[in-house]
C-alpha cells in the first residue's frame, strides 16, 4: 500500500495495481457455450510449461501462453480473439469489486480465529486457560461435538470480495490502476477487478 494526496488535502490510503495488459483468449456464445462471457489472459507462459491442450486453445486465439485465465460477463459483441485490454478501461472516481485470496495465517487457536474473548471478557473461554474454547457441547445427548462448532483450525487463503473501492488514480501507459483502501491478498498475488 502507498498514499497519496487529494485535490482538497486529505491523505488517501491505496493500493497500486498492474491491470494488463490482458488478452481475450476466448468468446463464449449462446450457441457454443450456452451463456455469453470472455477469457481474458494475464501474464506470458512459457511454452516449455504448458499442456498440448493449452497450447492449442492459444494457438486458436494466436496468442502466446498466459499463466491465469478469468471468464468475464457483459462485454458485448466489441471484443474480438487477440484484443488486448488494458488498464484505460477504467475511469477515475469509478468504483470497482476486488476479489483476491486472503493471507494464509496458518493453525489458529479460537482467539484469533472466531475472536473469543479468553478470561478477560466473559463470552466464551475457561476461567483458568486465557486462550483456551471452554465447553464444547451436551453431554450424554448427542455426545459429540456439533456440526458448525466454531474451533481452532487453518486460518486465511480463502476467497476474499472487497467491494465499492473507489478508483483514485489510472495510469495507462504502464497499465496501473491506484484504488482506495486495501485487497485481499499478499503484495505480488493476482487479484481480479469488476466493475
Amino acid at each position: 500500500m502507498t498514499s497519496v494526496f487529494s485535490a482538497d488535502g486529505k491523505n488517501l490510503p491505496c493500493t497500486v495495481i498492474e491491470a494488463g495488459p490482458c488478452v481475450v483468449t476466448q468468446i463464449k456464445t449462446l450457441e457454443n457455450d450456452g451463456y455469453e462471457a470472455i477469457q481474458l489472459g494475464f501474464e506470458d507462459k512459457k511454452e516449455k510449461n504448458t499442456s498440448k491442450a493449452e497450447l492449442g486453445h492459444f494457438a486458436k486465439s494466436g496468442v502466446t501462453p498466459k499463466r491465469h485465465l478469468v471468464e468475464f460477463k457483459g462485454f458485448g459483441n466489441d471484443v474480438k480473439l487477440g484484443d488486448v485490454i488494458s488498464a484505460d478501461l477504467f475511469k477515475e472516481n469509478m468504483f470497482v469489486d476486488v476479489i483476491g485470496t486472503s493471507k494464509g495465517k496458518g493453525f489458529q487457536g479460537v482467539v484469533k480465529r472466531h475472536g473469543f474473548g479468553g478470561v478477560g471478557q466473559t463470552t466464551h473461554g475457561q476461567h483458568n486457560r486465557l486462550r483456551a474454547p471452554g465447553s464444547l457441547g451436551a453431554s450424554s445427548y448427542p455426545s459429540k461435538v456439533i456440526k458448525g462448532m466454531r474451533m481452532a483450525g487453518r486460518t486465511g487463503g480463502d476467497t476474499v470480495t472487497v467491494q465499492n473501492l473507489q478508483v483514485i488514480k489510472v495510469i495507462p501507459e504502464h497499465n496501473l490502476l491506484m484504488i482506495k483502501g486495501s485487497v485481499p491478498g499478499a503484495k505480488g498475488s493476482i487479484v481480479i477487478i469488476e466493475k
